[in-house]
């Protein structure tokens, strides 16, 4: 489940300082007061802004990829869907987020949480796959909150 899809505003450009030092997620390093320039985020996270769309995630079958209640999901329309990608699909006229997969020669939507069920698709079902999760976007205290 997500919220309604809200385009990206392409004429809104913001940067932010970048430095040069990496951040280490092992030892420590000596910091480093080197600022390379500017990041924007609108280049960073957007490919092509006529077909990139932000959706708010709602539920938790997606917890073990990453993706918390509240998060919000960059979906870029214009990429084909491969097997692994996360996925905004229609199945049956509902909008969900899943990993897409194929089992058995049948296509599986497969959540990231061991108590939600596995979807299989089916001959019967209608599915369209509405586009590719490219980012997820949230606060680490909101994800803290979460576990």
């Amino acid at each position: 489940m997500y919220s309604l899809p809200a385009p990206v505003n392409p004429g809104t450009s913001r940067s932010v300082p970048l430095f040069t030092q990496s951040v280490r997620a092992g030892f420590p390093s000596p910091a480093a007061d080197y600022v390379e320039g500017g990041l924007d985020f609108n280049a960073l996270l957007i490919n092509d802004t006529a077909t990139t769309f932000v959706v708010r995630a709602e539920g938790e079958s997606m917890l073990g990829a990453g993706i918390f209640p509240g998060d919000f999901l960059v979906v870029d329309r214009s990429l084909v869907a491969r097997k692994e990608d996360i996925v905004i699909a229609i199945l049956d006229g509902e909008f969900t987020v899943k990993r897409l997969k194929r089992r058995n020669g049948h296509f599986i939507l497969a959540p990231e949480n061991p108590a939600y069920p596995v979807i299989r698709v089916d001959e019967a079902s209608e599915l369209s796959i509405w586009g590719v999760v490219t980012y997820v976007l949230h606060g680490l205290r909101a994800a803290r909150r979460q576990r």
